[in-house]
């Protein structure tokens, strides 16, 4: 018999309960620390909680009467801030997501901007990835530039120069992520090239385009790029403006796109020079895959980044969706109520970055789900 000493006294029970309490228990409550912490937090929350829906249901004004002179909006002013005043958003919400477009034509962006969407959802489905997506998006561009310029099919024409608003924030978004994504794979692929001349001109390229804000790319574009075109020549603003958003974007891109390469071990790149396969076959069936899955977190952290500086092209004149906005609100009438014009736009920003946030994350867990196996 063994003289180690067995341990008297009542022994604790294994741990085996799940759920929410057990969670709470362990994360929100394990010690006297944690829970001070759990209930002075709780405690702000539901203040702010409170706070937020007196000021934005249980007080706030919804309409306000108008006349020959406009809405009468004292009502609003008399609430002090203690309510929202929401009749800002009914009153203003058209010029707010489409600017100057022709009223009477407003159907057309907004089907434009459905489009948009569906074309998302299309791409995001595995099933469309195949060659023929190309052409979904290539049909789906076209069925929106005829709908934004008219002059066909019995719509009339609408110069770019009175687009605006929520349809011009995701053409400049889409155009420019769908650009600059193949522009920074060949960007880190020409930098990791044995050719010197190919390494040094994507080397520069990068570096010269990060040292420098995207505000001055789109001055240089607005202002300074003009003056070298030939007399007579002119390039509109938001193609000037698209193409720096381009270049910027795929500067940075291609640094990530260079950070998967590198994270891959050499024995990938070693196996498939012994299966005989040609650079682009080796890079486009072996090794972009890999890399592209294994940098999705940060892809998308740079596109949700891009999504929101669209509204950068405020400065050179374009009417994005937040200048809109900002633009809604100089009427003398609704001065002063430009915070539920900032909700009201920040909740459109919020639904399509969380909507890629969430994408990526599902996308991640299945591509990775062989390595849980």
């Amino acid at each position: 018999m063994s003289d180690t000493a067995i341990p008297s006294g009542p022994r604790k029970p294994p741990i085996t309960a799940v759920g929410p309490i057990a969670w709470a228990r362990t994360n929100l409550f394990s010690g006297w620390l944690s829970t001070a912490v759990t209930l002075a937090m709780g405690y702000l929350l539901v203040k702010f909680a409170l706070s937020f829906i007196d000021w934005a249901f249980v007080n706030a004004i919804w309409s306000v009467p108008s006349n020959a002179q406009g809405p009468q909006t004292q009502a609003c002013r008399d609430l002090r801030g203690s309510g929202a005043c929401w009749a800002v958003i009914g009153e203003k919400h058209r010029f707010m997501l489409f600017g100057t477009y022709p009223y009477e034509q407003h159907w057309r962006p907004a089907l434009a901007c459905v489009l948009f969407v569906a074309l998302y959802v299309i791409s995001a489905m595995r099933r469309f990835w195949r060659w023929e997506l190309a052409l979904i998006w290539v049909g789906m561009l076209t069925a929106i530039g005829v709908l934004m310029w008219g002059g066909v099919f019995g719509l009339s024409y609408v110069p770019q120069e009175r687009w605006g608003g929520l349809p011009i924030t995701l053409i400049l978004a889409t155009f420019g992520l769908a650009f600059a994504f193949p522009l920074s794979i060949l960007v880190a692929l020409g930098r990791r090239s044995s050719l010197p001349a190919i390494k040094v001109l994507c080397v520069l390229y990068v570096e010269l385009i990060r040292g420098v804000p995207l505000i001055s790319l789109l001055f240089m574009a607005s202002v300074m790029f003009p003056l070298f075109l030939p007399e007579g020549m002119n390039i509109d603003k938001l193609l000037r403006a698209q193409i720096a958003i381009i270049l910027f974007a795929g500067a940075y891109l291609a640094e990530v796109v260079r950070g998967g390469l590198q994270s891959l071990p050499k024995g990938q790149y070693e196996a498939a020079d012994a299966m005989g396969l040609s650079f682009w076959q080796k890079t486009g069936l072996i090794i972009m895959p890999q890399a592209l899955r294994m940098v999705i977190p940060p892809l998308v952290n740079t596109f949700i980044g891009f999504f929101k500086d669209t509204s950068l092209v405020l400065i050179i004149g374009i009417f994005d969706l937040l200048t809109a906005g900002k633009t809604a609100i100089v009427e003398p009438a609704w001065q002063g109520f430009g915070v539920e014009v900032y909700v009201f736009v920040g909740s459109i920003y919020l639904v399509f970055c969380y909507a890629m946030s969430k994408y990526s994350r599902g996308l991640e867990a299945e591509l990775n789900r062989h390595r849980r196996r």
